[in-house]
């Protein structure tokens, strides 16, 4: 009897044991998605030191030199949506999900390029706007 429920035993920590490690995983693809979040949020940073840097200094002379050095910040930005898309999909394409319902991978590509896109299109508006006429 008592080699039962020593067997019982055995398999009762296997399951609280595997339930852990599925709720690891859980846990892990959610900490994903918010560090997907933060890097996002970093790139908007960068895109927004850009555009403010191109406010702030946009009457120096040359001209070009306030509008390169936005562009370099936004660049980054872009970069930065592009990487963290890249390494988000990575780690969620290497976890399963249990009890968590994850973003579904092309959500977090789709979300980037449009992020990528409007700051593309803030940068080429920026070269094309005339700061002469303010």
């Amino acid at each position: 009897m008592r080699d039962k429920d020593s067997g019982d035993l055995a398999e009762d920590r296997t399951e609280l044991a595997e339930d852990r490690t599925d709720w690891a995983e859980d846990r892990t693809i959610l900490a994903n998605e918010r560090t997907f979040a933060g890097w996002m949020r970093t790139g908007l940073a960068s895109v927004g030191i850009g555009l403010g840097f191109n406010a702030l200094f946009g009457k120096l002379e040359p001209d070009w030199l306030p509008r390169a050095i936005a562009t370099i910040f936004i660049v980054i930005g872009i970069f930065i949506f592009y990487a963290a898309q890249r390494n988000g999909r990575r780690v969620q394409n290497r976890l399963t999900a249990h009890d968590a319902a994850p973003m579904p991978g092309m959500n977090l590509q789709l979300i980037a390029a449009i992020m990528a896109f409007g700051s593309l299109s803030l940068a080429v508006a920026m070269w094309f706007i005339d700061l002469s006429a303010s």
